[in-house]
């Protein structure tokens, strides 16, 4: 049996390894090291896949929801509401804008935003929803959309998790995550689903003004050589990872397909056992791509079997140990344990199990029979 790797980049890599290194070498050649053709040809292919008008890529993906905020014009005491059940970045780029991050308890079964957590949260001085599709599966937009429409809020879609998963609408329409909000953001970290070989990000817009705003912030506030007419950032995609990028997104179905598969392998094997709450695999819809497969222990055995997983070689890892509203730099008064339930419950009983591309049948036999082994016992 192969080495299990938590993410294996390496075997990924061998089997597009002759367009990777084409895509690297043309930027070599031509010295277009920054704003270069390739950048360009990548943000014209991921407009046409995920049916967007604009992609305006950048550095990373904290920058891409940092920019998105910027470009919408919050203003310092702003309010804006996302999940406490996430990665920091989310309520990072809040802060750092000084805007107000209220923090909300998620949803049990999809471990995504509560929809009700929301509606409570919003007050007169809120101006906007950050969503977040997390593991990669997309959160309840019809919901939210209504919810923001009806408070005349904006919707940005953290979608650095998600990419290539659809969202079927209530009206029959099916729309890529990311492009269904005001606007979104996503990271092009290498362990994403689509990752480069360094950090990358991307914001996507239908709105034609907002995305001339969102370029002039990428570039200085530049559209005009040394001409400043917005406050901006340095935040560009090099043309490297374009090329990267670029090589890897006709392989973004496929590697998304990958993973669902390893999901619903490991869902069958692990749904046995009583004490374990598994993902459960849409048939007839793309709505989890599975950039982490996730389950719950139910026993408050979590840390004995993350232990027993170790010791048997199997990396895994707990995605998130503490909530947000816990944590030294977002802590605030405003917050009562009480008011995060599934949350805190979810830091107590998750962990994540090797997710990636090149994962085979006997990898995952031998991570699921070693997780049944320790619960069964």
């Amino acid at each position: 049996m192969k080495k299990i790797q938590m993410v294996d980049l390496k075997g990924q890599y061998e089997k597009i390894k002759a367009t990777v290194d084409a895509s690297i070498q043309e930027v070599l050649e031509t010295n277009t090291y920054i704003n270069g053709p390739l950048v360009h040809q990548f943000q014209a292919d991921l407009e046409q896949y995920l049916g967007v008008k604009h992609v305006i890529p950048c550095a990373n993906g904290t920058d891409a929801l940092q920019i998105a905020m910027m470009g919408l014009d919050l203003k310092p005491g702003d309010e804006v509401i996302t999940a406490d059940f996430t990665f920091a970045a989310t309520v990072e780029v809040i802060a750092l804008l000084q805007l107000t991050p209220v923090l909300v308890d998620v949803d049990m079964n999809n471990m995504n935003i509560s929809l009700d957590g929301i509606r409570k949260a919003i007050t007169p001085k809120t101006k906007a929803i950050v969503p977040v599709h997390l593991f990669g599966r997309a959160a309840n937009m019809d919901a939210i959309m209504a919810i923001a429409n009806e408070h005349n809020l904006y919707v940005i879609e953290d979608n650095a998790q998600a990419i290539g998963a659809d969202y079927n609408l209530k009206d029959g329409s099916k729309k890529k995550v990311g492009t269904i909000g005001h606007v979104g953001a996503t990271s092009f970290f290498p362990s994403k689903n689509l990752g480069c070989y360094g950090d990358g990000g991307a914001i996507f817009t239908n709105d034609d003004k907002l995305a001339h705003i969102l370029r002039g912030i990428v570039n200085h506030g530049m559209y005009e050589r040394y001409h400043h007419d917005v406050v901006g950032v340095n935040s560009r995609l090099d043309s490297i990872q374009a090329g990267v990028l670029k090589a890897k997104l006709p392989n973004l179905d496929a590697y998304n397909k990958a993973r669902q598969d390893a999901a619903r392998k490991y869902s069958l094997a692990l749904s046995v056992n009583p004490n374990i709450w598994a993902p459960t695999i849409c048939e007839s819809c793309d709505c989890h791509v599975f950039h982490q497969y996730v389950i719950r222990i139910l026993n408050g055995q979590r840390d004995g079997l993350l232990a027993h997983l170790q010791e048997k070689g199997i990396p895994c890892a707990i995605y998130y140990p503490i909530p947000l509203h816990s944590q030294k730099a977002y802590a605030s008064p405003r917050y009562k344990e009480e008011d995060f339930p599934v949350t805190n419950q979810l830091c107590k009983e998750v962990i994540a199990l090797p997710m990636h591309t090149e994962l085979d049948d006997e990898q995952i036999k031998f991570i699921t029979d070693s997780v049944l082994e320790f619960l069964n016992n």
